[in-house]
């Protein structure tokens, strides 16, 4: 679809959309264009600035959009790593141990957080030990 600004004789300005450029001057030829605010059928393109979309520009808009919603996610990010931190007790590389300590009852339930190797994941989770990584988050990297 093309987008023209037109205008009447009576220098009335409004807008049309056509499927194409020839689909205007056959409008304008068979009297179908009127001008919305007087009516009158002398209706020419005015002068407008073309819309070129070019891929920069839509690479700046979609940076844009996400840098914003990038943002929002890494705030929500650390707002739960921050929570699960402040109700979770660190038991370091003792993990593992204590991880199955709880599972099997011989420890009190609670949140912990600590340290270990894709192996000892590997070994909870095919024991029915439900763990998950927390993300090291861009500020938490040093």
């Amino acid at each position: 679809m093309i987008r023209y600004s037109l205008v009447c004789d009576n220098v009335h300005g409004f807008e049309g959309w056509f499927s194409e450029s020839a689909d205007f001057d056959r409008q304008v030829e068979a009297g179908l264009l009127t001008c919305p605010v007087c009516g009158s059928a002398a209706i020419s393109k005015s002068l407008m600035a073309p819309s070129v979309s070019t891929a920069r520009k839509k690479e700046e808009k979609q940076a844009v959009a996400m840098d914003l919603a990038q943002k929002q996610v890494m705030a929500k990010l650390k707002e739960a790593v921050a929570a699960i931190k402040a109700n979770a007790e660190d038991v370091g590389e003792r993990f593992p141990e204590e991880a199955r300590k709880i599972h099997y009852g011989e420890a009190d339930a609670r949140g912990i957080i600590g340290q270990a190797s894709f192996a000892d994941v590997r070994d909870l989770l095919d024991e029915g030990i439900e763990v998950a990584p927390l993300p090291v988050l861009p500020e938490d990297a040093n």
